[in-house]
């Protein structure tokens, strides 16, 4: 299982574009097997091809698990091209519920290439509906989209790799790496 998620920027201190980082963690069960470091552009687009990149190393991948769609501020990891690309299920995991309308204003707003973006969002909605579902039973739930596979069998292997609060343990190991080296790196 690789779980991806990004790292930290400070918006003020950009002045065109800077860059994260965008971490990879493999595991196999609780062990972790390989971290994978690729640094992106803060509103570009090339999350989805070094999320490519780190999965071309990788001999046997089941699932990639995402924090988001959205990397960096708005570097957009298409689920379901990386889901037909790779032939690997996807599976988004976020706190908070998507919510599209405020991405789609946040996106006109910011972004002339807004349509090319959007469509990532309108595509993974077509494919999969938003779920609901608690992962740690003491724990709040948190929210999932599912490309690839049936949502039973992700909820099922997500509970298997949920002990420490509501994340999954590839994507909490992720978040706090990238968190952690980009702060070193950029702040």
């Amino acid at each position: 299982m690789l779980g991806v998620e990004d790292g930290s920027f400070n918006p003020r201190k950009l002045q065109r574009r800077g860059k994260t980082v965008l971490c990879g963690v493999l595991t196999h069960g609780f062990r972790v097997e390989d971290v994978f470091l690729r640094l992106i552009e803060v509103d570009g687009l090339d999350a989805a091809e070094k999320l490519l990149d780190m999965a071309s190393k990788i001999d046997s991948l089941n699932v990639i698990l995402l924090g988001g769609v959205t990397f960096g501020g708005f570097n957009i990891i298409d689920p379901v091209a990386v889901n037909e690309g790779l032939k690997v299920p996807v599976i988004v995991v976020t706190t908070e519920r998507p919510d599209n309308e405020a991405v789609l204003s946040a996106l006109k707003k910011h972004f002339e290439d807004w349509r090319l973006r959007y469509r990532v969002f309108e595509r993974l909605a077509s494919v999969s509906p938003i779920y609901e579902a608690k992962l740690n039973p003491k724990e709040n739930p948190v929210f999932l989209e599912v490309v690839g596979m049936g949502f039973e069998r992700a909820l099922e292997l997500l509970r298997r790799v949920t002990v420490r609060g509501r994340v999954p343990e590839p994507l909490r190991i992720a978040n706090r790496v990238a968190k952690a080296l980009s702060r070193a790196l950029f702040m």
